[in-house]
């Protein structure tokens, strides 16, 4: 199997149950400098704790509670018509689709992970496949392919050779999916993350169409999963170095270009949700935006009892939602500590020699090379291991409690990368800093 076309499937899409279980166990024994000095620093997780007094503030403000309702099934296990509505309102204020965003275009699942799970299920039967580029998000490979057998085929570029959001990309999606027709394998759908993760960065209105059009071309569907739409912010590390850098492509979503003439809008699907542009994961809402495939919405929702959001998380998600001047507010702030805490945890990794990748303004994390740094300290120890590199830093990055996500398992094209989430409070990053480089050592 080529390096440009790398299939998974089931179990083996997945990290293996062991490292998923490792993460929640850093999760319930998270560092406190009083009541729990020993505790895990995580930086690997992606969660934005830097709106959480403003969101809990404004939360407890309000009564969720606001009718018996709220204790029986409601509208239905795919979104009440109120949330709906809520949805709708703030993706016509902030993605500017072309054709406004009605309730009947929107199915509301518990997350967007479930989002994804349905739309596996719903585009393609077990043996056939979805494009992904690499890297990746890794919790894509079980989204897809853990219980339905939907293969994941990813998708290489080559490092420093194809930028994976220019034009040129397209051609790589089309290679695969070549290779993938030679192989007897069925390409369904193209997975794109925008703005991207773990790379930070925004994909062109330009190369956005050209991914439609490569997706009408061979009658595949386009998935743009666009959870950190709203946290898009300036590059002040770039920026002092040239003031045109630190804006960088700004959020297009694929709602906002018209399909007319480009692909069949059939096969146009968006996903979004509450856990990252509102920093608030544990609500655990996300929706489904279809805009002209009724039929595909309807046999989602016939799997909606599975994924049905609370009633609770719903009204939390309406209070939020209807209130324009609080959210116009929030995504400001929002974007300013992003930006700031960004060129903080820059100025931490700079400090120690770290190198990371340039360029981005979006989302909440860096894509570090530790890699190079243990090769530089280790030469004796790296030689010969290639990927396996990862695994062995990650050891000893576990060994001083400091946990972060490694790139063999995000699909990094080379090794030694690791993603590193800054949207925590300093304190959390300089202690996590200070153990990654203790660990290094």
């Amino acid at each position: 199997m080529s390096a440009n076309n790398l299939s998974t499937r089931g179990a083996e899409a997945s990290e293996s149950s062991s490292e998923r279980n490792l993460r929640w166990n850093v999760s319930s024994n998270l560092y406190h400098p009083d009541s729990n000095p020993d505790g895990y620093i995580s930086l690997g997780i992606a969660e934005n704790a830097l709106m959480h007094d403003e969101l809990l503030k404004f939360l407890n403000s309000k009564s969720i509670i606001s009718s018996a309702l709220l204790f029986t099934y409601g509208d239905g296990p795919y979104g009440s018509k109120r949330i709906t509505d809520a949805f709708a309102g703030l993706l016509n204020n902030w993605f500017k689709p072309s054709r406004p965003v009605v309730k009947e275009h929107i199915m509301v699942t518990n997350g967007v992970t479930s989002a994804i799970e349905h739309l596996a299920w719903a585009l393609a039967n077990p043996g056939e496949s979805i494009l992904l580029g690499r890297p990746y998000y890794r919790n894509f490979l079980p989204d897809i392919s853990l219980r339905f057998g939907v293969e994941v085929v990813s998708v290489s570029f080559g490092p420093g050779e194809i930028d994976p959001f220019g034009v040129n990309a397209a051609k790589k999606y089309e290679e695969a999916l070549e290779e993938s027709k030679k192989r007897g394998v069925k390409i369904r759908a193209l997975l794109i993350c925008n703005p991207h993760n773990p790379l930070g960065r925004c994909y062109s209105r330009e190369i956005l169409v050209e991914l439609m059009k490569f997706c009408q071309k061979y009658r595949i569907h386009l998935i743009s999963d666009e959870i950190y739409a709203l946290s898009v912010w300036k590059n002040q590390v770039d920026a002092a170095k040239d003031p045109a850098e630190g804006a960088g492509e700004g959020f297009s979503s694929v709602l906002s270009i018209d399909p007319t003439g480009i692909i069949d809008p059939c096969l146009v699907h968006v996903l979004w949700g509450t856990s990252k542009d509102f920093g608030a994961n544990g609500i655990r809402l996300g929706v489904l935006i279809s805009q002209a495939a009724p039929k595909l919405l309807d046999a989602c929702k016939t799997c909606g009892l599975y994924s049905s959001p609370s009633s609770f998380a719903e009204n939390a998600a309406i209070e939020i939602f209807n209130n324009e001047k609080f959210v116009e507010d929030y995504v400001r702030s929002n974007r300013e500590r992003l930006s700031e805490a960004h060129r903080y945890a820059i100025e931490r990794l700079k400090e120690h020699g770290i190198e990371y990748t340039t360029g981005i303004n979006a989302g909440l994390f860096l894509w570090i090379d530790l890699g190079k740094a243990w090769r530089e300290k280790h030469p004796e120890e790296i030689e010969g291991l290639g990927c396996t590199s990862d695994s062995v830093i990650f050891g000893k990055l576990m060994a001083e409690k400091v946990y972060l996500v490694r790139g063999d398992e995000a699909g990094a094209e080379e090794a030694g990368w690791f993603r590193l989430v800054f949207s925590q409070p300093r304190e959390i990053v300089d202690e996590g800093i200070k153990r990654m480089v203790r660990a290094l050592q």
